[in-house]
């Protein structure tokens, strides 16, 4: 009769424990999905914000090309005039840079005799 008691209020126990644990669940369960709720809505919202953003970049980009174009793409002889000046620039630093070079050579070869 004993064991009889104890084993009923083992199971009650359990069943108790059992919708405990399961009204936690569900609560969690529904707080789960009302956060996937609110994360769709922002997800939404950025999708959004990130197709605007996308589309004054492409028109930022466009802006850009087209304004280096027209730096870039003067007219034929105003091209070959600053052509030729960078030309003559790079030609100087090349010499000043190959100057640079052989003086430290020399010192390098000044410090192996």
């Amino acid at each position: 009769m004993v064991w009889v008691v104890v084993w009923v209020v083992l199971v009650v126990g359990a069943l108790v424990g059992a919708v405990l644990l399961g009204r936690d669940l569900w609560r969690r369960f529904r707080a789960l999905v009302a956060e996937l709720r609110r994360a769709e809505e922002v997800l939404g919202r950025l999708a959004e914000h990130a197709s605007v953003l996308a589309e004054q970049a492409q028109e930022a980009e466009r802006a850009a090309r087209a304004a280096r174009e027209a730096v870039l793409l003067p007219e034929r002889d105003d091209a070959r005039t600053r052509w030729a000046v960078l030309r003559e620039e790079a030609a100087v630093r090349r010499e000043a840079r190959r100057e640079r070079d052989r003086a430290t050579r020399e010192r390098w070869r000044s410090y192996s005799r």
